[in-house]
């Protein structure tokens, strides 16, 4: 049996969402689309496409906003034209930006911008991270939260510095907002206000909304039309929006108001796992319903002990591991959403006492017992 087929049978899921089988999303899209009356877009003209690219724009206090295929795309653009408008071709950005970690070197190889990194690798940015830059900057993308060091966010009085920072500096400032929505349940600000002060943001379809893919950048008309030209240059033009736009929309507004709930079950997790010292979580609280959780165990024996537990217990306790700073550890990041929003108190507190139990354990056959 493989992990998907594994991970369906368990009753208990702790990251993310439902998943729901391509038959079944599919069928729900079909539904939404016949009582909505949905027609195709044609390379981005047509009213579904354009009266969500409103909805969000206004959700984001911005002039306008344009689809775009991924946010890869939609983020080096948004940069490289920023640079361009002030004629420095530098930007800042923190050391865990996706740009630096996920999207393989994109900025520099295909000519877009040059990056520098600001700030230290395991804090968010504070004003005086960008103040101690001697440099002309063009451009300055910040992301909300960081995603890489469990979803944390610069206190909202430094952000209010860095926005204004910028804008005395006359650098762009550009918003990586792929979990916006969780940034905004975190500080518990309306997202308007809290994209206040940037020139352009971007947010994702799929991160937390539960779409199929696919990207929204806003900020001015002007920078945005300019940005959609650039996405077709770039291969973006493709021919039928309607599939990712009708994915994110027909679940928005529920996974919208959903988000402070999802932040007050992450605060139950953490305060749940404090019974288990042997699992150390990054933040040392919540900022986001997101929580990167470090074992004393190789990645390898801890996905051991995940298919213990899923195969004797129906307990799946994460997705993708990876290995940690410290030799013979790992870590994971738990994103909470309404797997864990929907799961009895009692059953999350047994799953972690066992997830512990084995974590524990003195080898391999051991672990397995105990889970």
């Amino acid at each position: 049996m493989n992990d998907t087929e594994l991970q369906r049978r368990c009753h208990l899921v702790f990251p993310g969402h439902r998943a729901r089988t391509p038959a079944e999303l599919f069928a729900a899209m079909a539904a939404w689309c016949e009582a909505n009356g949905v027609e195709h877009d044609v390379y981005g003209s047509g009213p579904l496409l354009q009266e969500f690219e409103d909805r969000i724009a206004r959700l984001l206090g911005k002039e306008a906003a344009v689809f775009c295929i991924s946010g890869t795309m939609a983020q080096v653009t948004a940069l490289r034209l920023a640079c361009q408008d002030r004629g420095h071709d530098l930007a800042a950005l923190h050391p865990t930006s996706h740009i630096f970690v996920h999207e393989r070197s994109n900025y520099q190889l295909l000519g877009h911008f040059n990056a520098l990194e600001a700030g230290e690798r395991y804090r968010p940015w504070r004003v005086a991270d960008l103040a101690a830059i001697p440099d002309r900057l063009g451009a300055v993308g910040m992301e909300l939260p960081l995603r890489e060091i469990g979803g944390q966010l610069s206190p909202w009085d430094e952000l209010e510095a860095i926005k204004a920072h910028c804008r005395a500096r006359g650098a762009h400032l550009h918003m990586d907002g792929a979990r916006l929505w969780e940034a905004a349940a975190g500080y518990g600000k309306p997202l308007s206000e809290v994209a206040a002060g940037f020139d352009s943001v971007y947010v994702s379809l799929y991160k937390g909304i539960g779409g199929l893919g696919g990207a929204m950048l806003a900020g001015s008309r002007e920078f945005v039309d300019r940005a959609a030209e650039w996405f077709r240059r770039q291969g973006g033009n493709v021919i039928h929006r309607s599939p990712y736009v009708v994915a994110a929309a027909m679940g928005f507004e529920e996974r919208l108001a959903a988000m402070p709930a999802c932040l007050e079950r992450t605060h139950f997790l953490y305060r749940e796992l404090a019974a288990h010292p042997i699992i150390r979580v990054n933040p040392a609280a919540p900022h986001t319903n997101m929580l990167h959780l470090h074992l004393p165990v190789t990645p390898e024996r801890a996905l051991a002990i995940r298919r213990a537990l899923a195969e004797r217990h129906g307990i799946w306790m994460f997705n993708r591991i990876a290995a940690a700073a410290l030799p013979g550890t790992s870590s994971f990041e738990l994103y909470v959403g309404d797997n864990l929003l929907n799961a009895p108190d009692a059953e999350v507190r047994e799953a972690l006492a066992l997830f512990a139990r084995a974590l524990g354990a003195q080898d391999d056959k051991d672990a397995y017992q105990s889970a």
